[in-house]
């Protein structure tokens, strides 16, 4: 298993905001962490990307401390498409992609070798953006600058794909491309994939298995048919609801709030 969770606790201050997380991440599969606002998603996926330190607890990729380890060597085989990214003025797609090569690079090598370059080329053909990859960032619409920052993590070419509700500011159109790149990532090429989303239906459809978080805690793991139930549905989120069998498989339908 690439990445395993032991009694993880963190947050920001001395109180966490997350605590006792015990899971494992199976090679090719598609995690999602779902849960109301504030039930600790985003502080999970930090606690996960080494960039908060856990205060209790340890994250295992490849059986070795990621906190203990060098950042150049876990971003070797984990890479993050956080939610909000500081967009770069006036770098290139191309160059904003080559940024991902720097994990594989020794500290006295300041450009990328053929390979490098072949890298960063197959992750620009990869998320589509060839007619876009002369063009400055800041150019770029949301759905092409997400599907940029996106290319510039498969250039790390990471085991596991972070990414923090990657769909925000995202119309539905863009929103289905980028999932359905995603998607095609994971079935075709293996890529190990844990997504934060906010819409439950869409968590729904592309995930392998769910997992449900409230206040801080795992509340429950498992496929979608499996957690995601009327009952767990109104303990985690207040929400009561319908299931309904769809074309694209399970989709929740909110009728209230829990009174």
């Amino acid at each position: 298993m690439p990445l395993e969770l032991q009694n993880l606790t963190g947050g920001y201050t001395l109180v966490p905001i997350v605590q006792n997380i015990n899971l494992t991440l199976q090679t090719g599969e598609w995690l999602s962490l779902v849960g109301a606002n504030g039930s600790g998603k985003s502080t999970l996926l930090k606690l996960l990307s080494r960039i908060l330190s856990p205060q209790q607890g340890i994250v295992l990729l490849d059986g070795k401390a990621i906190h203990s380890q060098p950042p150049n060597v876990v971003a070797q085989k984990l890479a993050l498409l956080p939610q909000q990214q500081t967009v770069p003025v006036g770098l290139t797609v191309r160059q904003l992609v080559s940024l991902g090569r720097t994990p594989h690079q020794p500290w006295w090598q300041w450009e990328l070798n053929a390979q490098d370059w072949a890298k960063v080329e197959a992750a620009i053909e990869k998320t589509q953006l060839e007619k876009f990859s002369d063009r400055l960032v800041e150019q770029l619409s949301g759905g092409e600058r997400q599907r940029a920052f996106l290319a510039l993590a498969l250039a790390q070419e990471p085991k596991i794909l972070l990414l923090d509700e990657p769909t925000t500011f995202l119309d539905i159109n863009y929103q289905l491309q980028l999932l359905e790149l995603l998607k095609e990532l994971n079935q075709q090429q293996g890529l190990t994939i844990i997504t934060v989303l906010h819409e439950l239906n869409l968590a729904a459809r592309y995930s392998s298995r769910i997992a449900l978080l409230k206040q801080g805690h795992l509340w429950e793991v498992g496929t979608p048919e499996q957690v995601l139930t009327p009952n767990a549905i109104a303990q985690v989120f207040g929400v009561e609801s319908v299931i309904i069998h769809t074309p694209v498989g399970l989709q929740v339908c909110a009728i209230s709030a829990v009174s």
